[in-house]
């Protein structure tokens, strides 16, 4: 591989080992300020030892999230030092933002949460625990709204580089008003599952039944709000995407020749890039739908959109890697659909306040842990690299934005660095995530915050 076939796979997947961490902070601290509120209104013990329980996994996840972001910042400056003088006007405004407001309100009413236990009265720690889920979804919203202008850019003027001119246009960025309740939507689902996965490891072995069985509800509502949500949300972001990006939704499908109405393949055996299918699996006239809104609708396909893009572009390839596309789109719906069914068999042997189910149940619901995870990462990879060549949308080509000193080689080394740093953080926080998991929830004693005691969380 050469330097720029390197730089499209790096820049397709670095946002990808950040955000195995950012589902879990945005999706577990709601659920965490569910389960304290639960405790404050009722006052019945098993919701505060959920709530001690859970939010131990929870701060694991947020201290990981905050070390991989930074890591990331060093990526961009090393091998993408063109591209960033290109975007830096328009990234400063929202990661600022983020940073100094998003972050800075997460962080402070953690901690005041985190020392507050029996320190401050009830319902003032619990906003804090409000104040976090809500300033973790502002995040979100700044740092997509930055990702959706290389999706779709829009006010600015380019003065040699991209300049800011109207930031109110970049925050209501129509792709970021699709994108950001697709992408919280799916934070909760692996919030979700976390709960679920943990909740259910303990119900096999019978344990703080009082504790885990309303917290393993809680993640199967979750799960299905969150998959049900994913759901209208990526129908609206679908259609959204054929108006802005038609060779992204093209290449999802693999659709090289345009076609009125066009049918969704959901499964297809044949060559490597798509040009020769020998056996499809096809819904007719789901494509119409998904793209345009109509099961009549014309989908554009990938030889026409080139030609367009040639008369309006100039010579070049405008086609990005099709199977990586196709089966990254693919991928994301099947795992998440997954893990909603694994969620909806809980639920049925969950009800009328029982518990049923073989061991094996239980273990499959244990390793659906993995499901949203993987659902997440195909679903970054094929935003980031069905955009390919185009790493600023018809603004500037991935080409052009890799640093012009850094050779394949060092951006292959730096790809492995950076997946063996982030491959490492990710075992400790599962070693981490495990031991706290299979551990005991604190007492009811340990749990009931003593004023001026130190907080009892880690147990």
């Amino acid at each position: 591989m050469d330097a720029l076939e390197l730089a499209r796979w790096q820049f397709g997947v670095t946002t990808v080992y950040h955000f195995l961490f950012v589902p879990v902070t945005i999706g577990m601290s709601l659920l965490v300020a569910i389960l304290n509120t639960a405790w404050v209104r009722t006052g019945n013990a098993a919701y505060l030892r959920a709530t001690k329980f859970f939010g131990t996994l929870f701060l694991i996840n947020f201290a990981m999230g905050v070390v991989t972001g930074i890591v990331q910042e060093f990526q961009f400056g090393m091998n993408w030092s063109t591209y960033s003088r290109f975007v830096g006007d328009i990234f400063g405004a929202p990661l600022a933002l983020e940073a100094l407001l998003a972050f800075f309100l997460e962080s402070t009413f953690l901690g005041l949460w985190l020392f507050g236990w029996g320190r401050l009265p009830k319902r003032v720690h619990l906003a804090c625990i409000w104040i976090v889920a809500f300033g973790t979804m502002v995040s979100a919203y700044f740092i997509l709204a930055a990702n959706s202008f290389m999706q779709w850019p829009v006010g600015f003027k380019v003065n040699r580089r991209a300049e800011l001119v109207d930031f109110g246009a970049v925050l209501t960025n129509k792709v970021v008003l699709a994108t950001f309740p697709h992408t919280v939507f799916g934070c909760w689902l692996a919030g979700g599952v976390i709960l679920m996965a943990v909740s259910a490891w303990h119900l096999a072995r019978k344990q703080d039944l009082e504790v885990f069985r309303p917290s393993l509800r809680l993640g199967i509502a979750a799960v299905l709000v969150g998959a049900l949500g994913t759901l209208v949300s990526g129908d609206v972001l679908g259609k959204i995407m054929t108006q802005t990006q038609p060779m992204k939704m093209a290449a999802a499908e693999a659709l090289y020749e345009t076609r009125q109405p066009a049918p969704f393949s959901l499964f297809t055996i044949g060559t490597l890039d798509g040009t020769k299918p020998i056996y499809q699996l096809e819904i007719p006239n789901l494509l119409s739908q998904l793209a345009t809104g109509s099961f009549d609708g014309k989908v554009e396909g990938i030889n026409n959109l080139q030609a367009a893009y040639e008369r309006k572009f100039g010579p070049g390839d405008y086609r990005p890697y099709i199977p990586v596309a196709y089966w990254g789109f693919r991928l994301m719906i099947g795992f998440g659909m997954l893990a909603a069914l694994v969620a909806l068999v809980l639920l049925w042997l969950t009800r009328g306040r029982q518990v049923r189910g073989t061991g094996w149940i239980w273990r499959v619901a244990v390793w659906s842990v993995v499901l949203p995870f993987l659902a997440h990462s195909f679903g970054w990879i094929f935003t980031e690299m069905a955009r390919q060549p185009w790493i600023v949308f018809t603004q500037m080509k991935t080409a052009q934005g890799v640093s012009p000193s850094v050779g394949a080689g060092t951006v292959l080394t730096s790809l492995i660095v950076f997946t063996l740093l982030y491959g490492g953080l990710a075992l400790v926080e599962v070693g981490l995530m495990i031991k706290y998991g299979r551990a005991t929830p604190p007492s009811a004693d340990d749990a009931e915050p003593h004023d001026g005691g130190e907080p009892s969380f880690a147990y």
